[in-house]
């Protein structure tokens, strides 16, 4: 037999790989092909394929029926392995979180952080101890931080636009006048709203909450006496003063627990709160199980029925 003359390993597939089970398992063309669904023919012209491949008979005839050569025989188990193997590819290994070793990097800025990731971060340490959970800050995420792969997760209520983003909306939360109580009341009409100054937040140089920009559209304009870079910062300046500053109610849990709240006077959107990664983690298993464990922790950490799952989505820019 002439062998390699046509062919080379890398022409091996998972029908050829078949195909040497099924006449090794069913000792006949004919068996095979019936099991393969394809015709006699069909079988003979791809086992004188693999034959060239391997540059062995591996059946021979022996009175009316085969055998497989020796070698054959010994391609067996390596040809079920690499089929199994192709299943994997194709579908993915089974995930085991606790086999799980890699630094795990998630943008959030100090709201979503302190209210969701103290809890995610204790998940891991139990399910998942080989990994390291790495936190930064978001600010106003660009898509290239997904792209790059500078994190792995973003949680934002500004999603960047992108084909390649995907989005699910975790919950949203109302906003709520934050103040100090032993310096002044809370303001309980509009004009004492719109008179007091404010301290806000400002993740980059002029651009404020996404609350001003929908306020300023119906013309209700708040004064500033103080940009923080963070939700954390607010107390240190509000505390002991007159200043309000207006922020999500569920700080009232964390950084704004000493503080006094009470319902803004002026009407308000809702702040919607988005899980977001890159289309390229998609289906991959551990970025599912870490999206389903985060999806867990809603569920301890917010209110009933303030949480709002939906499926994911790829943002349209």
């Amino acid at each position: 037999m002439e062998c390699m003359s046509k062919f080379d390993g890398s022409q091996l597939d998972g029908h050829l790989l078949k195909l040497l089970l099924a006449v090794l398992e069913t000792g006949s063309i004919t068996a095979a092909a019936e099991r393969l669904g394809v015709t006699q023919s069909a079988v003979s012209h791809l086992l004188d394929k693999l034959r060239a491949i391997t540059g062995d008979p591996l059946f021979v005839k022996r009175g009316r029926g085969i055998v497989p050569t020796a070698r054959a025989e010994a391609l067996a188990q390596p040809a079920r392995d690499m089929l199994h193997q192709m299943q994997l590819f194709a579908q993915g290994a089974d995930f085991d979180p606790r086999a799980w070793q890699t630094e795990l990097t998630i943008a959030a800025n100090d709201f979503q952080r302190d209210l969701l990731l103290p809890a995610l971060a204790a998940r891991l340490r139990s399910a998942a101890p080989g990994v390291t959970l790495r936190i930064v800050p978001s600010g106003a995420p660009s898509a290239e931080l997904l792209r790059s792969d500078a994190c792995q997760l973003v949680i934002s209520p500004r999603p960047p636009d992108g084909t390649d983003i995907v989005q699910k909306r975790l919950f949203e939360d109302q906003y709520r006048v934050f103040y100090d109580a032993s310096v002044r009341s809370a303001p309980t009409t509009e004009a004492d709203y719109l008179a007091a100054d404010h301290a806000t937040v400002a993740y980059e140089a002029h651009r404020g909450l996404d609350l001003d920009r929908q306020l300023l559209a119906r013309g209700v304009r708040r004064r500033f006496a103080v940009r923080v870079p963070g939700f954390a910062a607010l107390p240190a300046f509000v505390r002991g003063t007159a200043l309000l500053t207006t922020a999500p109610s569920l700080l009232a849990r964390t950084a704004l627990a000493d503080l006094t709240s009470a319902p803004v006077p002026v009407v308000c959107p809702d702040m919607p709160m988005y899980l977001i990664w890159h289309a390229r983690y998609q289906q991959d298993a551990a970025h599912r199980w870490l999206r389903a464990q985060l999806q867990e922790v809603l569920f301890a950490v917010l209110p009933p029925g303030r949480g709002a799952p939906a499926s994911a989505s790829v943002a349209l820019p």
